[in-house]
């Protein structure tokens, strides 16, 4: 959908504005002042058709000034300001276009959409109930109500919505990707798919409906048409830093590692602050034997999610694979502080003891482990091996076998158990 078509939607149609809002004028003054505004606005819809917005802000500002009592001023101001981030001075000029002009349905959707970027969801919802009695033939209306729906929690009616919205205008690409989305949180994957290649259909180059039906194609474990569309959403719009977090999935899913790892490190180039891209990132740099960078990302992991034990326990877990359990301890702890009992993070806390030959506390940690989940044959097999090194060799002997016993493709268990029979003397 052009840029023109999504803001004559909500911004109505300008040109045509004098004569609609301030009736007929008498006098060369009140002509000329009329000329001033009808000018304003063609620079202020000219600006943004260039998506310069802050010559489009100038030009609506002007025109507020010279029709303070115009709600299609105030409502285009609005726009253009909350296109520019500035939330308050939008409500403001929304809601004194409808303070002017109640039956102002693209103003009711405009101010919809800011209430939601301030957390009023309620608010939001008012409004694009609204603006849908006013204009029930109105895509646009349809839309935001079923956006607004959709941030409450009634997916189902929003889904409705949408699909209206799209029963309006069927050629919009843009309504099916929505749509698509929406379906797909509702886990409706193949209605969703079928949404996703309507948009694309209509708008083979659109960047994000490739980015959704690649990402669905990701969870319907379609690797190759998932990388087809994910690297299609790249060549797009090459500074999505999802699609390379999402394509570094699916590569990853087709045994390409490599690749993968080199596009999880592009998305974090892009936004360093996405956290799952740190995550994954971290966690393939880790299975291929990269520690060192994998602490690297575990530890930007951290600094984003202080309060997340498993970024804890992953960038303790590469401490120890670079064979610092020294610093891998603290991590453990604060994983265990904020999860506690949880027996995975005190046997990888007991594995960081046991590291630094600190055999007793990796014993109590084996120990207590155990007490949470005593099914487990790693937990076994480790307080074996701590034993061992203690020269407790008949306890040592005992978790080893308790270890063969309950994971029997074990071998390590088999071999460390023969070792230390062997050097009890039982050959047998």
């Amino acid at each position: 959908m052009s840029t023109h078509r999504k803001l004559a939607a909500v911004l109505l149609c300008f040109f045509a504005l004098p004569l609609a809002i301030f009736g007929q004028n008498t006098g060369d003054q009140k002509n000329h002042r009329s000329a001033r505004i009808d000018s304003s606005y063609s620079q202020g819809m000219l600006a943004l058709q260039r998506g310069d917005l802050v010559s489009a802000r100038v030009a609506f500002e002007k025109a507020v000034r010279l029709a303070p009592r115009s709600p299609e001023a105030h409502n285009s101001l609005g726009w253009v300001l909350l296109a520019q981030g500035q939330l308050a001075p939008a409500i403001i000029h929304f809601q004194t276009a409808l303070q002017l002009k109640p039956d102002f349905p693209q103003a009711h959707i405009n101010l919809s959409n800011a209430l939601v970027q301030k957390g009023d969801v309620e608010g939001a919802l008012r409004e694009s109930r609204e603006s849908v009695r006013l204009a029930p033939m109105d895509s646009e209306a349809h839309r935001t109500l079923g956006r607004v729906l959709s941030f409450v929690g009634d997916l189902d009616a929003a889904a409705n919505e949408l699909r209206r919205a799209v029963d309006l205008e069927p050629e919009r690409a843009d309504l099916h990707d929505e749509l698509g989305s929406l379906l797909a949180q509702q886990s409706r994957l193949d209605d969703a798919a079928i949404e996703f290649s309507k948009a694309l259909r209509l708008q083979p180059e659109f960047a994000q409906a490739h980015l959704h039906l690649g990402v669905l194609r990701l969870q319907q474990k379609s690797s190759e048409e998932a990388v087809a569309h994910l690297q299609a959403a790249i060549h797009l719009n090459p500074q999505s830093a999802q699609a390379h977090y999402y394509l570094g999935q699916a590569l990853e899913d087709k045994g390409d590692r490599d690749e993968a790892i080199r596009e999880l490190q592009a998305s974090v180039k892009l936004q360093p602050n996405f956290a799952e891209a740190q995550n994954q990132l971290g966690l393939l740099l880790q299975r291929s034997g990269n520690a060192e960078d994998a602490v690297t990302a575990f530890r930007r992991l951290v600094q984003l999610q202080p309060e997340s034990p498993d970024a804890h326990n992953n960038l303790g877990l590469a401490l120890i694979q670079l064979g610092q359990a020294d610093s891998s301890i603290p991590e453990f702890q604060a994983a265990l502080r904020l999860r506690p009992n949880d027996s995975g993070y005190e046997g990888n806390l007991g594995v960081a003891y046991l590291q630094k030959t600190d055999f007793d506390s990796a014993i109590a940690r084996f120990q207590s482990a155990l007490r949470t989940t005593p099914q487990d044959a790693t937990l076994h097999y480790n307080l074996g091996l701590a034993l061992k090194l203690k020269d407790r060799l008949a306890d040592a002997m005992a978790e080893l076998r308790k270890a063969a016993e309950l994971d029997p493709g074990q071998a390590d268990a088999h071999y460390t158990l023969g070792v230390t029979l062997w050097q009890q003397g039982e050959f047998a």
